[in-house]
């Protein structure tokens, strides 16, 4: 009997943003989405490296399931070509009830504006913990609130 409980749950967001303003603020300026989605996102910090590089530390501080919440994740890949960023969580709130766990935005093209991607990926630590339908709707809703701004931008 295998011992692993790697899961993997996505969302999509049809957006009205185009993809190319979605991952932009991603990878270059995740510290403004505090002001823009301030319900969601609290704060962003830049621990190591430089905005918008592989390899940098992000400190994020956010509301989930009614109660603030910290994450501090490594920008573990960014793919230009196809919008898309992959951030690894190294401590946090999540990692109480998984050993690992991975965020990957995928922003596609869609008309003149964008389909947003959004998969989870994480290992629990037993199988007694309930899968993270609510954080895949965190991100979804993050992105509905976004798509506010940046379809105007």
């Amino acid at each position: 009997m295998s011992s692993s409980f790697v899961c993997k749950l996505d969302t999509d967001v049809a957006n009205k943003a185009p993809a190319s303003k979605f991952h932009e603020i991603f990878k270059h300026k995740p510290h403004h989405i505090s002001n823009l989605s301030s319900d969601f996102v609290q704060g962003c910090e830049l621990h190591e490296g430089e905005w918008g590089t592989v390899g940098s530390v992000i400190y994020w501080k956010y509301f989930h399931d009614g109660k603030a919440r910290v994450a501090k994740a490594l920008v573990e890949a960014i793919d230009d070509e196809n919008n898309s960023i992959t951030f690894k969580l190294l401590e946090g709130d999540l990692s109480e009830h998984y050993k690992s766990f991975k965020a990957t935005l995928k922003c596609i093209p869609k008309g003149e504006g964008s389909v947003i991607h959004w998969t989870a990926e994480y290992e629990k630590h037993h199988d007694e913990i309930t899968d993270r339908h609510t954080f895949i709707q965190f991100l979804y809703d993050l992105s509905k609130d976004l798509e506010k701004y940046l379809a105007e931008a």
